[in-house]
């Protein structure tokens, strides 16, 4: 059976995760050039790690289609508030893009996948 498109987002989120656990400084860099301030980022991009790992690891385990993608919408409702949240922490233009295009089109595929999921 092929795995579905909320599977193959959640075990991508799950890379991103990992990701976020070994390297958090990633954040502090692409929100800051300050090297003072990045290190402050770090427990965010840690945060983050363990949250996407847990919503992930729900929305792969659910029961049934329906309960994942709901764990999928809570999914879409954290990059939407990543995005708010940390489009005002960084202070260039080209940060802010960067947290933009990061967090929106997370969102969006996410929202494609419930989208593509609902047709199959």
């Amino acid at each position: 059976m092929r795995p579905s498109y909320s599977q193959i987002m959640s075990v991508a989120t799950i890379a991103y995760s990992v990701f976020a656990l070994a390297k958090p400084r990633h954040l502090g860099k692409a929100l800051t050039n300050s090297p003072l301030k990045q290190p402050e980022y770090d427990v965010v991009a840690q945060t983050f790690g363990f949250r996407d790992l847990v919503v992930s690891g729900l929305a792969l385990a659910a029961p049934t289609p329906a309960a994942r993608e709901q764990a999928m919408v809570g999914r879409i409702v954290l990059d939407l508030t990543d995005s708010a949240l940390f489009t005002t922490e960084a202070k260039t233009a080209g940060a802010k893009a960067k947290v933009l295009l990061a967090t929106l089109t997370w969102a969006g595929l996410n929202a494609a996948a419930i989208v593509a999921d609902r047709r199959n």
